[in-house]
């Protein structure tokens, strides 16, 4: 079903990269939820008003909300393909986040009216009927929520959008919270505890007023810059380091302006040797093939490291080994000798993770206690740099 849906709305649905097909499939997936998430609040709005549930309402105005989601989701969706302007020379792909934060702010207002109202359900129970049609309503609500949770991820997954794929948890969310409402309305008419309603009630306002909560958080993050994903970090630097005469990469940011409008620098290391046009002309091929497969503007930076120096390599490698002895998240690089009349600089760089909580200015103490250890003549020279990834620091190619 989901495919075919796929094959006769969205033109050129293999093309996903294309902004113009990706909006394709953000408008399938909006007019979807729309259509879907109405049916099933008229249906439950009728039942629950005929047979006076509150926990039935209150489902059926959280379909309704869904409804909302899904329409500023469309729009979300055709504000994000506009290309870049003058005013927004990354382009405005981050409407999508901004929809999605609109979005979580009214499932988390609907949240709190449902529970307001639950809780005087509580205090004040009313009768409550029940019927088949009631059953035959909840059961199918939960059917086709199964399905939309399917249909969301899958579209979702396909165009990499963190909106859609939690639209299909607020879907799965939904089948939860429509089988607590059946269960409430089974149980009333078993025990004609009509108390029962109101307490699933609040139970369902609970639910949606959490992942309301949940979608907040997720939508702000990438808005704040979260750091890039593992899995994207590993690809980047495997991808750089598989190029020849590469020594390793570090100081890698990536920046998000929105699925599919991502920038990103980091430093390639070479060897001295290396003719410095040979150098740029690779780095060239390595920016061009990451913006073509990855879809990513990468800009890289270039620094030379001595090779022919077996000291350089040697301290290198030992400063490394020291510093992953102290913490294994902690890297170092960019290790140069300056030899003078009376003693030897040694320069290098230390990376800490963001958020580092250990004590620095200790870490610094027994890298330069370890570096004087080496050699009497050796004097530590370090700068402190913060890491802007959460994955481990990249490997180095052996020389």
């Amino acid at each position: 079903m989901t495919q075919l849906l796929i094959r006769t709305f969205v033109k050129d649905y293999q093309n996903k990269q294309d902004p113009a097909v990706r909006q394709r499939y953000g408008r399938l997936a909006g007019l979807v939820g729309v259509v879907c998430n109405v049916l099933l609040f008229a249906g439950k709005l009728t039942v629950g008003t005929l047979f006076g549930s509150i926990a039935i309402t209150a489902d059926a105005v959280n379909n309704l909300s869904d409804a909302s989601s899904s329409v500023v989701s469309l729009i979300g969706f055709k504000l994000a393909a506009k290309g870049p302007d003058a005013e927004h020379p990354y382009g405005h792909a981050r409407y999508e986040y901004l929809a999605g934060l609109a979005v979580s702010t009214m499932i988390m207002a609907i949240g709190l009216t449902l529970l307001k109202d639950s809780a005087a359900k509580v205090l004040h129970p009313e009768p409550v009927g029940f019927s088949l049609l009631t059953v035959a309503v909840l059961c199918a609500s939960i059917l086709v929520k199964i399905w939309m949770s399917f249909f969301n991820r899958r579209v979702g997954l396909a165009i990499e959008s963190e909106t859609l794929i939690a639209t299909a948890a607020d879907s799965r969310n939904d089948v939860i919270s429509t089988s607590v409402v059946l269960l409430s309305a089974v149980l009333c008419n078993a025990t004609g505890l009509d108390v029962i309603d109101g307490v699933m009630g609040v139970g369902v306002a609970a639910f949606i007023l959490w992942s309301g909560w949940g979608l907040v958080r997720d939508t702000l993050s990438p808005l704040l810059g979260e750091t890039p994903s593992p899995e994207l970090v590993e690809e980047l630097e495997k991808k750089v380091l598989s190029y020849p005469r590469v020594l390793g990469v570090h100081d890698l940011m990536v920046h998000d302006y929105g699925p599919g409008r991502q920038f990103a620098s980091l430093h390639v290391e070479f060897p001295t040797e290396v003719d410095p046009l040979e150098a740029h002309d690779l780095i060239d091929n390595i920016e061009r093939d990451v913006r073509e497969e990855m879809h990513i503007l990468l800009t890289i930076h270039y620094d030379p490291i001595v090779t022919s120096d077996a000291r350089v390599g040697v301290l290198r490698a030992r400063l490394n080994q020291e510093a992953k002895a102290i913490d294994p998240a902690l890297s170092i690089h960019d290790l140069r000798l300056v030899p003078g009349p009376t003693h030897t600089n040694v320069l290098f760089d230390l990376v800490f993770p963001a958020g580092y909580t250990g004590d620095e200015k200790a870490v610094r103490q027994k890298l330069g206690d370890f570096v004087a250890g080496q050699d009497p003549a050796y004097i530590c020279k370090i700068k402190v740099e913060q890491s802007y990834v959460a994955a481990p620091p990249a490997k180095k190619r052996e020389a």
